[in-house]
């Protein structure tokens, strides 16, 4: 009886053991060790059926996408086998009905809604037959606008975009930089320093009625010894200064000096530009001191050359875009008038997410619907392109995952280019689409941050990358036309 109870030591042993693994394969049994968090362990993974993904982490995929275009990775939807169906479809200039919005990496171009203004083009129409007459020499220069929150402070993002674009087109320059900033220290595309007099008004203290509020969401008051110096540095198209142009508000008898150098502020419009060329020998500094009369308004200063494409970077830490709504029309036409853009960025997303599992952006869509009407009124001959938010993890059961907010504000965010007549690119589906940015921090090339929402410098430049070849691959298409 003894040896028999020992021979079958071996079977109890193994189905023990089988059980415990089986039991802790039905709980979560995975534990973390600072940024550190085991797998879990998972013996019926291969058996488990697929749990259903809950309705806040779904896109609707059904009315957007029906035949794929031929070179691209999309996947098709709903095919219908109708080849009259399929041709119809094809008929229409509507490009919801070739790509998938939710998943294509390129950009989508929409037509402006029925009864818009003669002047509101498509997409990014404007943008591109400016590109084209500026490398036929029809024009000088080519300016994007790029708005958005922390996730371009620093020039990040649109310094590689706007390197690229000058390699191609021509430019020197680092266009707009406002007087002060926070974030001076970490931009590495112009070296800027300033005095600490200045008087900061901006989106989170609004000036008095009688100031207009800069494009850029900041109006500088100076004081009585202000000055900004700003320097050159070593990289391409950024070395030395050719054009500077100092854009201000209405002004009576205002003085400023350019690197010694006297000139009155006399511009009596909600936007004035003092624009001059710089000497060979102030080429890699300029510093601009306020030289006393009435106190004038300024935005900030532009750094140009003759020809080529600019991007002026206007980052504003913290904003969701619903800001946008409080710049004056007046200031936005004029702008247009002294310094008049092609094509207006709009990307944000990454301060909408505040709540990770929030999936209703009613809140966020309507205000932005009534800023876009304004922006589209006030500057009608421009392009706009809507950037999505990109993708954002937070931590759930001990993991971390894409936000359930993310893909909601993913549809938010497009049917406000599509009912506007504006440009979108998907920069989530870009970046890799689902719990991409855990590969993006914790890969083995790091492109973002421990935060697991914003890009580092190396992610940023791949993003600018990415944006340029979306741009390009629009451009082709209007070559081969």
């Amino acid at each position: 009886m003894s040896g028999n109870n020992k021979s079958a030591y071996p079977f109890y042993i193994t189905a023990g053991t089988l059980v415990c693994l089986v039991a802790l394969s039905l709980i979560n049994n995975s534990f973390s060790i600072q940024d550190f968090t085991t797998r879990p362990l998972d013996l019926l993974a291969d058996v488990r059926k697929d749990a259903p993904v809950p309705p806040s982490e779904e896109i609707d995929t059904t009315a957007y996408a029906t035949v794929p275009v031929p070179g691209t990775t999309d996947t098709a939807v709903n095919v219908t086998e109708d080849s009259a169906s399929l041709a119809a479809a094809a008929a229409i200039p509507d490009p919801d009905h070739f790509h998938n919005f939710a998943t294509y990496t390129g950009i989508l171009n929409y037509h402006p809604p029925v009864g818009s203004d003669s002047a509101v083009t498509a997409g990014l129409e404007h943008f591109l037959v400016a590109l084209d007459e500026l490398k036929a020499k029809k024009r000088k220069k080519v300016r994007i606008a790029y708005f958005g929150d922390s996730m371009i402070e620093g020039d990040l993002i649109t310094e590689d975009l706007r390197d690229s674009l000058q390699r191609l087109f021509g430019g020197q320059g680092v266009g707009f930089v406002p007087v002060t900033s926070v974030v001076a220290g970490f931009r590495t595309t112009i070296t800027h320093t300033f005095s600490k007099d200045w008087k900061d008004y901006s989106y989170k203290q609004l000036p008095p009625a009688s100031l207009p509020l800069g494009i850029s969401g900041h109006t500088f008051m100076p004081g009585e010894s202000s000055w900004i110096k700003y320097q050159s540095v070593k990289k391409r198209g950024l070395s030395k200064f050719e054009q500077v142009s100092v854009l201000y508000g209405p002004s009576a008898s205002g003085n400023i000096s350019i690197n010694n150098k006297s000139y009155a502020l006399s511009g009596h419009q909600t936007v004035n530009r003092l624009s001059l060329h710089v000497d060979s020998a102030n080429s890699k500094q300029v510093t601009i001191k306020w030289a006393g009369g009435s106190a004038a308004p300024l935005y900030g200063v532009s750094f140009e050359g003759d020809t080529g494409v600019y991007v002026d970077n206007y980052s504003f830490r913290g904003i969701s875009g619903i800001e946008l709504g409080k710049l004056s029309g007046k200031l936005l036409q004029q702008m247009q008038s002294e310094h008049p853009y092609d094509l207006i960025v709009l990307h944000y997303g990454a301060n909408v997410l505040w709540k990770p599992e929030l999936t209703d952006y009613s809140w966020y869509g309507n205000p932005m619907k009534k800023v876009l009407d304004s922006l589209r009124n006030d500057l009608p001959n421009a392009s706009f392109l809507v950037i999505s938010t990109a993708d954002k993890s937070y931590k759930k059961s001990g993991n971390y995952v894409t936000a359930p907010g993310v893909t909601a504000l993913l549809k938010v965010q497009h049917e406000l280019a599509k009912g506007h007549g504006a440009a979108y690119w998907n920069l989530y589906a870009a970046m890799g689409g689902h719990n991409s940015m855990i590969r993006w921090v914790e890969g083995d090339t790091v492109l973002a941050n421990k935060d697991y929402t914003h890009f580092n410098r190396q992610g940023a430049a791949r993003v600018g990358a990415l944006l340029y070849k979306a741009m390009m691959d629009e451009y082709k298409q209007l070559e081969r036309q």
